[in-house]
């Protein structure tokens, strides 16, 4: 999962930089591998910085100062399946033609035929292992094909509909094309999000434009007039104005239940759903699915959160069932999120560094353990045990998601099955794998209407990880087996280590990094 953000000013002596770094800061929790922006200046001059590391430590203030420009992109990283190394932080970036910028936030599932495409027909270079620089190459050669001096918005429109065609996957996308403006667009099946809105102009003459994957982004930089991107369409913001088409019939709206679930900010919007009502309605369907696995008289004297994501669901959780709420693990938060890191032991590890007990609320009690999802089961048996040793007599496990035994291959670095604790294992065998006395799983058909309520316009989602059909339908288990074999835990530590830095024709890295 990753974190993407593009602005322009109708001002263009009015930089941007410090504002995507803010917006950035924002989209931290999806991303806490790399960061990465590029801005453009009045004459088309590009400047960039991305590199390794927390978005507080890319971008010091001087280096900050120097990203000038009215427009840019920024990003925010951890990788699926691609590397660790300082050469795949984004944005992506090729000088012909006419000089583009891109962000993707995704996963393609047909990278293999493109880069074959790309190396044996376009003759591009690709340089990286990322799919976000195929993407990049793609619109690149489909401009290229125009021939012109200089493009339109009809050419570069004709270009992302061709794109459509190329691509399959789940993808949103920012990009920038130097001297003339900004672009967005969605997969045809919105899976991925994207968001933009708009503002009055600090000198007052004209209207400033923001795209990004969460509301709450636009809304603290006071932007306005939220629209989402729709599955198959793009968006071309100028300096003077905005323009929005639909380039392709779009497909069955199916955007990734996971977003609501887990990584997204509660107080974000994402079409038309908020993040924090479908959570609370997660609450009380959970609060049932509770009371029918352990029956009315229910032997809990406390429920308490797995912070920070679980919190609103634990809450409505503990209202439904009127059993004490208690926060009984203090969170550090500066360790990050620990089912994406590479190595079994280093995650323990991190589960205990994130995550301390407090043994007065626990301490003779029975007590029901609300999480957001169990994904590997690492996270869940430390905090099992953590709990028993802080004294409780009883742990019960519930989870706001169904069992997860599937992997997600549309940008989400969920483990192998294999690594999955849900994987050919029913729900007593995974109560034992992780220690509890039960495991209460959330069913998937109300998880669909916990969110879908909210909204008219979406009834469906992408929910493959839990039940294993793949909404793009190019999935196959070949493709399964090697996208896992790229994504083990042996593959990632053979992967290359994170301080290499790698200069490429198209990848010019902070070099103070």
């Amino acid at each position: 999962m990753c974190g993407i953000t593009a602005t322009i000013n109708a001002d263009a002596n009015q930089a941007v930089s410090a504002e995507i770094y803010e917006s950035l800061g924002m989209l931290q929790h999806r991303g806490q591998d790399a960061a990465g922006i590029i801005t453009c200046g009045q004459k088309g001059r590009l400047y960039q910085c991305k590199a390794n590391g927390m978005v507080r430590d890319v971008f010091p203030p001087d280096q900050l100062a120097s990203l000038l420009g009215y427009m840019g992109l920024g990003h925010v990283r951890y990788p699926t399946a691609g590397t660790s190394s300082n050469s795949e932080a984004q944005p992506f970036y090729v000088n012909s033609p006419y000089g583009i910028a891109l962000a993707h936030n995704g996963n393609l599932t047909n990278a293999e035929e493109l880069r074959e495409f790309l190396d044996q027909d376009a003759h591009r270079h690709v340089n990286t292992d990322s799919d976000s620089e195929l993407l990049l190459n793609i619109f690149a050669n489909n401009l290229q094909q125009t021939g012109k001096f200089r493009v339109n918005e009809d050419d570069i429109f004709m270009a992302i509909t061709k794109l459509y065609s190329q691509c399959r996957g789940g993808y949103a996308c920012v990009g920038m094309i130097a001297g003339f403006g900004l672009i967005g667009f969605r997969d045809p099946n919105g899976i991925r999000p994207l968001t933009f809105g708009e503002r009055p102009a600090a000198n007052g003459v004209g209207v400033d434009y923001m795209m990004a994957s969460e509301s709450v982004c636009l809304e603290a930089l006071g932007y306005s007039n939220f629209r989402d991107v729709r599955p198959g369409q793009a968006v071309i913001m100028t300096g003077s104005k905005l323009t929005v088409r639909q380039c392709i019939e779009p497909r069955e709206f199916t955007p990734c239940i996971f977003e609501y679930v887990y990584f997204a900010r509660p107080d974000s919007v994402m079409d038309g759903i908020s993040v924090y009502k479908a959570r609370l309605a997660m609450g009380e369907a959970l609060a049932m699915a509770v009371e029918k696995k352990l029956g009315k008289n229910l032997d809990i004297d406390v429920v308490i959160p797995v912070p920070d994501t679980s919190r609103t669901s634990a809450l409505q959780v503990s209202y439904k069932l009127n059993k004490l709420y208690r926060e009984g693990f203090i969170k550090n938060r500066y360790i990050g999120r620990t089912f994406i890191m590479p190595g079994q032991q280093m995650r323990v590890k991190s589960v205990r560094r994130k995550l301390n007990p407090m043994p007065m609320e626990f301490a003779g009690k029975s007590v029901l353990l609300v999480d957001d999802s169990i994904v590997r089961g690492t996270t869940s048996r430390e905090i099992v045990q953590m709990a028993r040793e802080a004294g409780a007599r009883k742990v019960y496990f519930a989870s706001c998601a169904p069992a997860i035994r599937y992997p997600n291959v549309y940008g989400i670095d969920m483990p192998t099955r294999s690594e999955l604790i849900a994987y050919g294992r029913q729900d007593d065998e995974v109560a034992q794998a992780i220690g509890a006395d039960c495991v209460i799983y959330q069913n998937l058909e109300d998880l669909i209407e916990s969110v879908a309520k909210f909204s008219p316009d979406v009834t469906t989602f992408d929910v493959s990880v839990f039940n294993g059909k793949y909404v793009t339908g190019d999935i196959n288990e070949r493709y399964i087996v090697d996208l896992e074999r790229q994504r083990s835990d042996s593959a990632k530590r053979a992967r290359v280590p994170v301080s290499e830095t790698v200069i490429g024709l198209h990848n010019i890295l902070h070099a103070n990094k």
